[in-house]
């Protein structure tokens, strides 16, 4: 059992020590911050963070850039939106184990687990002889992959003050800019030269000094799980695997034909309508206000940005015959963009209303998928779909870090895990959901699959998938103003 101290005791010790030591003098006319004491021997758990963030980063970055090279090499041209949405809807079942374990037994062991799963993923897609068993290492990373986020959020709310969390998150969204800068290009030339498997090997070799210095890092600066968290039940457990499974069988129908395949494409949506339900706030599908319209929202613009994103480069590819290399700019430029949206909503701090930079944020993320989506339509020059997404880099930098910051200013030490752990879920399945409505979407305006598509049918194929995301970045613009707590 553990015996880490609870929050206001671990806070208490650290703020005794400092009082013991010489203090930097404060600003002219103002007292030393809570966030400046904590700031100091908090330092190195930010670094430890970071460096799991950049990881995250590179990997996913790197595995999308080379993901076109994969489903050349082992025929699964047709899987190649299930290829994204299988790990991502995989992670549903991560989050909600390491939100339960966080609760109860405290961050570190999950984010041990977390981390673990990941790499187990990444040997066996790299090492996969058939597509099938290259969908089975993606399910195990992504259960990996999604449940890192948990513990990261959880340790955020346990270690550092609330004003100090904005810009944190900020420097999360920047960690991810040394990965976009150099992951696509990278991740482009080892496919093209090495082969496409040295790109999940590669990732590989990281893990294991990341998770050392986040090991070292947190040592002794964990709370153990509130009292008040409530009893675990498998019942949740099993609606993640249920919600997962529907999303997964709505990604499958794209390789159905007729009547069939919109037959089971509204059982899946029902049926992972039904199953969300019990893992998010109560009114989070009706967008009541407060903490179930920050999960919704959420919801959305990762549904618009994951669903456009996977399509990026694949456009770049295929119609404009861009190498893979080249194509990853679209991505580089689009993370680059995150980290100096988030940087500007950090900078901003309390200064403008949380509602209104999400609706900012969730604009220029519409307005960005809006411009990729015409170029592919109208056959623009391939440059206009970079900006757009560069564009929509910057929306989501803006507004996405300021709902996580939301999401702990609605919890409490009893339910940080259980809220973290929502918003991963809205994360996961929204992205999850709109690469298999746009693998739909695909299949059903190009009327061929992947493989046998003429030019004309690819860009119809590809348009369909951007109006599918950009629809989601309006639903995200029209709720954003929910997030905020409605006035009695």
């Amino acid at each position: 059992m553990s015996t880490e101290p609870d929050a206001d005791a671990a806070r208490a010790q650290v703020e005794a020590q400092l009082a013991r030591s010489t203090p930097e003098p404060p600003q002219a006319g103002e007292a030393e911050s809570t966030a400046t004491r904590i700031a100091r021997p908090s330092r190195w758990v930010l670094v430890g963070l970071i460096s799991l963030i950049v990881l995250s980063a590179f990997e996913s970055l790197a595995i999308m850039t080379a993901m076109p090279l994969v489903t050349a090499d082992l025929d699964g041209a047709n899987a190649y939106a299930l290829a994204f949405s299988a790990p991502i809807a995989a992670g549903v079942i991560g989050m909600i184990l390491a939100g339960d374990w966080a609760d109860r037994r405290g961050p570190r062991a999950p984010l041990y687990a977390a981390v673990i799963a990941l790499t187990v993923g990444l040997l066996i897609a790299g090492l996969a002889p058939t597509m099938p068993v290259f969908i089975g290492g993606r399910i195990i990373q992504g259960i990996g992959g999604g449940a890192i986020t948990v513990p990261i959020y959880v340790i955020v709310a346990r270690v550092y003050p609330e004003e100090r969390h904005p810009r944190i998150f900020a420097s999360f969204a920047a960690a991810w800019v040394v990965p976009s800068l150099v992951g696509p290009v990278i991740a482009g030339a080892v496919a093209e030269t090495l082969g496409w498997r040295w790109v999940f090997l590669g990732v590989v070799a990281l893990v294991a000094a990341a998770l050392a210095m986040v090991g070292v890092a947190l040592r002794g600066r964990l709370t153990d799980a509130a009292s008040t968290a409530p009893r675990w039940t498998p019942v949740r457990l099993g609606w993640s695997v249920l919600a997962a499974s529907a999303v997964l069988a709505l990604t499958l129908t794209a390789e159905l034909d007729g009547v069939l395949r919109w037959a089971v494409a509204i059982v899946a949506v029902a049926v992972a309508i039904l199953a969300l339900r019990p893992l998010v706030p109560t009114g989070t599908l009706r967008s009541a206000w407060g903490l179930p319209s920050v999960v919704l929202v959420r919801l959305l613009m990762a549904a618009a940005f994951f669903g456009a994103e996977a399509y990026v480069p694949y456009l770049l590819q295929k119609q404009y015959d861009y190498p893979a290399a080249f194509a990853g700019l679209a991505l580089t430029g689009a993370g680059v963009a995150w980290a100096f949206g988030s940087y500007l909503q950090g900078r901003a701090g309390n200064g403008i209303a949380s509602a209104d930079v999400v609706r900012w944020g969730a604009t220029g993320l519409f307005a960005g998928i809006v411009v990729v989506g015409a170029t592919s339509a109208m056959h623009l020059p391939p440059w206009l779909a970079i900006v757009g997404w560069v564009l929509a880099g910057v929306g989501m930098g803006f507004g996405y870090p300021r709902l996580s910051v939301l999401t702990l200013e609605y919890s409490d030490l009893g339910n940080q895990g259980a809220n973290s752990s929502a918003l991963a879920i809205a994360d996961a399945l929204g992205a999850a959901a709109a690469l298999a409505a746009t693998a739909l979407a695909v299949v059903t305006a190009a009327g061929a699959d992947a493989a046998s598509a003429s030019p004309s049918q690819t860009s119809a194929g590809f348009t369909a998938a951007f109006v599918v995301a950009a629809a989601c970045g309006l639903a995200a613009v029209v709720l954003g103003a929910r997030v905020r707590r409605r006035q009695p």
